[in-house]
């Protein structure tokens, strides 16, 4: 089982990395949480890598931090919670504030991220919410990446939200309510935006 990869990134989506570790392209799928903090395409990175073995395909999920793999562990353990909506869920809210939503039993909180009803909320309080007590909160800050020309940069946070799970209308919708304010700004910033007008 792989468990850890330093390597190069090649190429750099949102919850997906291309890897190069000396030749060989590892495939990483990241929560938003991970691909905001890695840096650009050419930079060095080091991830905690959860290998998920399934009959036909090894599937490889990345982490910058201990709290995040944690997270998505303690997640896929809960009945109805593959990787794929692990990923959605820690992609959806930051670490922080996904231990904390679950100690406060927030499930309004929770439902808003794409993919999770109230009963897979409640799930996640129910059997979360001893276990994440001991859990540190991570204080980080990503890397600024240099912003597309501005009708690229919106069809990239369209594209990526649409990736997350959100209606296509509803996902214009928050980009036109938050681009043009804006101004200059780069991909990270332009979605983190449009996430925060999608949970209000």
């Amino acid at each position: 089982m792989i468990g850890f990869l330093r390597g190069r990134i090649l190429d750099k989506q949102p919850n997906l990395l291309i890897v190069d570790v000396q030749g060989v392209g590892y495939e990483v799928h990241v929560p938003l949480s991970t691909y905001y903090d890695v840096g650009e395409s050419g930079t060095d990175v080091a991830l905690r890598i959860y290998t998920h073995v399934r009959e036909e395909s090894l599937q490889l999920y990345g982490f910058l931090t201990t709290l995040e793999q944690q997270l998505f562990q303690r997640l896929i353990a809960i009945s109805g919670i593959g990787p794929k909506l692990a990923v959605a869920v820690l992609s959806g809210i930051e670490p922080g504030d996904l231990v904390s939503a679950v100690q406060r039993s927030d499930l309004a909180r929770l439902t808003g991220i794409p993919g999770v009803g109230r009963k897979t909320a409640e799930r996640i309080v129910l059997e979360l919410k001893d276990r994440l007590a001991h859990l540190a909160v991570p204080v980080g800050s990503g890397a600024p990446v240099a912003a597309p020309p501005g009708e690229r940069l919106r069809d990239d946070v369209l594209s990526a939200l649409q990736n997350l799970g959100y209606h296509r209308p509803l996902a214009e919708k928050a980009i036109d309510a938050t681009l043009p304010a804006a101004g200059d700004t780069t991909f990270e910033q332009a979605l983190k935006a449009a996430l925060r007008e999608l949970m209000r």
